[in-house]
């Protein structure tokens, strides 16, 4: 196995990747995005998120999406996670487990206070996963988001 940066000629693998995911969290209808789209937020001059790949004999099997973040109570920077999608048929050899491994090092070789990510609450599978690797629900937080018509609504609102 190994584990490299995505370059411009993985779009069509890094969308596909992503589909795939949006079908696994029933969130099809959400997967808007496009080739274009990803071009601009990973390869620009000032990229918004990175992405590495998993293969397996040469062959793509699984990919992670993520971006740094800061903490104002660390005081440094963070990686968030934000998609790790493996192939149906190559679960359970260890590839989710390696890219969470290389994030992890990216991390502290970046010097980075924290390494985050979401999970659906029915996506047991990955729960247990997460906590066998020692990652800590945050139970007591909840997501927040605004988006579509809410997120155009709010940024018309005056400001006081």
């Amino acid at each position: 196995m190994t584990i490299r940066s995505a370059t411009p000629g993985d779009l069509p693998t890094i969308l596909a990747f992503v589909r795939g995911l949006a079908v696994y969290e029933r969130l099809e209808h959400e997967a808007v995005a496009t080739e274009a789209n990803f071009a601009a937020a990973l390869f620009s001059d000032r990229p918004a998120a990175e992405v590495v790949i998993a293969e397996l004999d040469g062959l793509p099997v699984g990919f992670a999406l993520f971006f740094p973040t800061f903490s104002t109570f660390v005081g440094k920077l963070g990686l968030w996670l934000e998609d790790l999608f493996v192939l149906p048929e190559h679960r359970g050899r260890g590839v989710g487990k390696a890219l969470l491994v290389h994030l992890a090092r990216l991390a502290v070789e970046r010097g980075y206070g924290r390494f985050e990510w979401s999970v659906l609450d029915w996506n047991e599978p990955a729960i247990g996963f997460y906590r066998s690797i020692g990652a800590a629900g945050m139970d007591e937080w909840t997501t927040q988001r605004v988006s579509g018509d809410a997120l155009h609504a709010l940024a018309s609102m005056p400001l006081s």
